[in-house]
């Protein structure tokens, strides 16, 4: 089934659960329209959560392409009308509805600006030939092109409110030939990305490819993309990195587990583990924070907490060693890693995500 049917499919299907959830009584007999839903919910119910984070992310997709307004807001509550968010936790980073605080949108857009100005200061001196084991095929070129098209791409959502997916391709780049200026154009790109979300109405709806389609989610994405990919830069060139703020770290390790449903190279590859039941579990030493990840139902839950469940396999580190442990820069043998418990599950986990 092609990509396009699919989205108009759980378009009319949004559209139709939004028209019975606020009908008139004496348009649609309640009864009624709570028989439908609930029937319609039990069907969705019997989808693996993979399936059901796709098909709520659908759903959710509907609704910035309807002016602001009820509608649009009762759309991006249908999912809830299914069902089909339910036995789905969300963890900390990911509220739909809320989100982060003027401050913290402020602080993600200045963070973004000076982890791009720390990746312009390692690319500058560099060779821009040299291999960047962290993405194996890339150059320190290769790199810095896509960090600065990953900038472009984000202010090009924002400040448009794309009520669909654009392609990189789509945008303007400007990427300079000499790669000797790739220092500045990073910079640039970060400059007018900071500035264009920083004026931007958080809770504005926008596509986004992950959990929250609103402007919020793209400070922390374009953020994290350029942390990870500071550190790639930092191995490259130095053999080691720079320092990782343990908080920044642990928030980047929320938005990972938070979005990994909804990319398809994910999970699809972790729908198959065949793991139904164990429990995988993180903690940051420096930051004291946990997470607990329960694999199931063709998928995957996750909690911030023990959430009482045994771990059938843990590993501690400090935050950005987890962050990067769960980007495959750093091997689960590196000896920052204490680990507990049945080991083959995280190395399961591991090659199942990997990009």
């Amino acid at each position: 089934m092609s990509d396009a049917l699919l989205s108009a499919l759980a378009e009319a299907l949004a559209g139709l659960v939004t028209a019975v959830e606020t009908a008139d009584e004496d348009v649609l007999d309640p009864d009624t329209a709570v028989e439908w839903l609930e029937s319609t919910g039990h069907a969705f119910a019997g989808l693996s959560a993979a399936d059901r984070r796709a098909l709520d992310g659908l759903f959710r997709a509907t609704a910035p392409r309807e002016p602001e307004g009820p509608r649009r807001n009762a759309l991006l509550k249908a999912s809830e009308g299914f069902g089909l968010t339910s036995g789905l936790p969300a963890g900390p980073a990911s509220g739909f509805l809320s989100g982060p605080s003027a401050d913290a949108h402020a602080a993600a857009c200045d963070a973004v600006l000076d982890h791009t100005r720390r990746l312009a200061a390692v690319v500058r001196d560099a060779d821009p030939a040299l291999p960047v084991p962290g993405c194996p095929d890339w150059t320190l070129a290769d790199l810095a092109r896509h960090v600065g098209t990953v900038h472009r791409w984000a202010e090009h959502l924002v400040r448009t409110r794309s009520a669909t997916r654009v392609l990189a391709r789509d945008v303007p780049l400007d990427p300079p030939a000499d790669p000797a200026a790739h220092a500045d154009w990073l910079v640039a790109g970060a400059e007018r990305f900071a500035a264009t979300a920083r004026d931007a109405d958080p809770d504005a709806t926008v596509w986004s490819p992950g959990a929250d389609p609103h402007v919020r989610h793209y400070p922390r994405h374009v953020l994290f993309e350029t942390l990870v990919h500071l550190a790639d830069a930092e191995l490259a060139v130095d053999g080691k990195t720079g320092p990782l703020d343990p908080a920044t770290a642990a928030d980047a390790v929320d938005h990972f587990l938070t979005d990994a449903p909804y990319i398809a190279r994910i999970a699809e590859p972790v729908s198959r583990l065949g793991r139904d039941g164990t429990v995988l579990r993180l903690t940051a030493r420096d930051t004291g924070a946990v997470w607990t990840l329960v694999l199931g139902g063709g998928g995957f839950t996750w909690t911030r907490g023990s959430g009482g469940a045994e771990p059938t396999a843990a590993v501690e580190a400090d935050a950005g060693e987890l962050l990067l442990l769960l980007h495959h820069r750093y091997a689960a043998d590196n000896p920052c890693f204490t680990h507990a418990g049945d080991r083959s599950l995280l190395d399961d986990w591991l090659a199942a995500t990997a990009l």
